[in-house]
């Protein structure tokens, strides 16, 4: 598989955490970023990564462990462990998994700063929206109190995107959605994928 071709597999599947890993100014307000209970978000994307063939992501939290799995339809599904810094990739029709290094799937921000500019309501659910920046990109997020993004656009290196919550289901994950798949084909990560290579749409925050 080329460095293209999973470029097109997985762009959009960390904007979340993307967000959630920026460290905080000293003494900054921010938002909770990391879901503090079992979740699953259906999101609409636009944009670059929408022409790149990814309309539509589901993302879903298990809290107890800060683990996120991204289905992208018919192209596999990704899971990125927050607290182990590290994910795998699906290809479910070549029945084939790829390790991604957290430290190569994020282009973790180092300066963003969050704003609080006001209060809106996506998917039938309240949230507080914050401005969002880190050097040349910047953006806004709204983010319920429980720590859930539901809409999220900005610019990033000349490209805008968003994403908005179009289902919010709040329930109990299966742990087993989160597990590496058995008897699948170990792939290789193509070699020359420039860090970040797997971080949101255009607008998130990076280093």
């Amino acid at each position: 598989m080329s460095a293209r071709a999973v470029r097109l597999v997985a762009p959009a599947c960390l904007i979340v955490l993307t967000l959630a890993v920026a460290p905080p100014a000293l003494a900054q307000e921010r938002p909770q970023l990391l879901p503090t209970r079992d979740v699953s978000v259906t999101y609409r994307v636009t944009g670059a990564r929408a022409q790149g063939g990814m309309p539509q992501m589901t993302l879903s939290w298990l809290a107890a462990r800060q683990a996120m799995r991204m289905d992208m339809g018919g192209m596999g599904w990704l899971v990125a462990d927050h607290r182990a810094q590290r994910g795998f990739m699906v290809m479910e029709q070549m029945r084939m998994v790829m390790d991604v290094p957290m430290e190569q799937a994020l282009a973790l921000p180092t300066r963003a700063s969050f704003r609080r500019t006001g209060q809106d309501r996506v998917a039938g659910l309240p949230c507080t929206v914050w401005n969002f920046q880190d050097g040349a990109d910047r953006g806004t997020a709204c983010v319920t109190a429980d720590g859930v993004t539901l809409r999220a656009q900005g610019t990033s290196g000349g490209e805008s995107g968003s994403m908005e919550a179009t289902r919010v289901t709040y329930a109990a994950q299966d742990p087993a959605r989160f597990q590496r798949p058995q008897g699948y084909q170990a792939l290789q990560m193509p070699q020359g994928m420039p860090p970040g290579m797997l971080q949101g749409i255009p607008g998130m925050p990076r280093r």
